[in-house]
């Protein structure tokens, strides 16, 4: 498949949510709402959950599964009290020593203007400051688009994991055609040249690994998806909490290195 392909496979309306993973991984759910701010914010759901014997924090950026979900959730695109929300729940997950578990699904943060009004961008910059210096382990999984800061304030983690067909890119494909080429017809080529594959991120490090896609035995696959989690909890639990946080920031910091031959 083209990168262009399979950015048409993460978008198809009939890929599972964020909502159903939560509920095939995780048991004894309670879910949360509110930032403690302004509001709840339906494109990011949130809450308490069992991983097998491991009480943990989930949190997914939701689409929706129909168009009446899909308008209330905003399809997808997060708005700031969500990012609040996310950073609420994560803050508590840290209080009380749970892993945070976060699904990423977003063509990038809501751009309007009561958004903007209430600081979206600073929601964000806030959650990626924050997830950088949490002293319990994180881990995020690219369930469709990563789409530039609105799914970067999910996935500052320990490790990222991308889904077969899923993708993660600075800026859609249809955006950066219109700002490199003024045209936005030539989204196939400007998915080629950002590289946002599962295959790229795993080549760039910026993904630990890919997860094979099987929707037709879905049950069997978030079974695989939940012994992973929590083999990488049990992992990362035996670290202490600055042990926990300076892994995560020597991943980061990881990104973009190279070498020059004088």
């Amino acid at each position: 498949m083209t990168a262009y392909e399979k950015l048409k496979a993460a978008r198809h309306s009939h890929r599972p949510t964020g909502a159903e993973y939560i509920k095939n991984i995780f048991k004894d759910r309670i879910e949360l709402h509110g930032d403690r701010r302004f509001g709840d914010d339906a494109a990011i759901i949130g809450g308490i959950g069992f991983l097998n014997d491991i009480p943990v924090t989930y949190i997914a950026i939701d689409k929706g599964a129909d168009i009446e979900s899909r308008i209330k959730k905003n399809f997808g695109c997060p708005k700031p009290e969500g990012y609040r929300k996310a950073l609420r729940l994560m803050k508590q997950a840290e209080k009380f020593s749970r892993p945070v578990i976060c699904f990423v699904d977003t063509q990038g943060a809501f751009c309007g203007a009561d958004a903007e009004e209430r600081g979206q961008g600073e929601a964000i910059a806030e959650n990626i400051l924050e997830m950088m210096g949490l002293k319990v382990p994180v881990i995020s999984i690219v369930i469709g688009e990563g789409g530039s800061g609105g799914a970067l304030a999910l996935a500052c983690a320990n490790k990222v994991y991308m889904l077969e067909h899923s993708v993660y890119s600075v800026i859609s494909p249809e955006g950066c055609a219109s700002i490199l080429w003024k045209d936005a017809s030539k989204v196939e080529q400007a998915a080629e040249v950002l590289k946002i594959t599962a295959e790229d991120m795993k080549r760039l490090n910026v993904a630990e690994d890919i997860i094979p896609e099987n929707f037709d035995s879905f049950g069997e696959m978030c079974g695989n998806i939940a012994n992973l989690l929590y083999r990488d909890v049990k992992e990362l639990s035996a670290l202490t909490p600055d042990e926990i946080r300076e892994e995560r920031y020597e991943r980061f910091r990881c990104f973009g290195v190279y070498s020059e031959n004088k």
